[in-house]
């Protein structure tokens, strides 16, 4: 089983959630600043994840 290619796969898919999450809360900071802060643990998340932190 290779794993390089599962964890390449899984580190673009971080990516992708952390830029999903991050348009979610630029859009929420814009139209409902009191909600913002909804979104912020996921997209941290993905961002540590996706620079292999954690």
């Amino acid at each position: 089983m290779d794993t390089t290619s599962t964890n390449k796969n899984s580190k673009a898919m971080d990516w992708i959630l952390f830029l999903v999450f991050t348009v979610l809360f630029v859009g929420m900071l814009l139209y409902a600043d009191e909600w913002f802060w909804i979104p912020m643990p996921f997209m941290l998340t993905y961002l540590v994840k996706a620079l292999d932190a954690m």
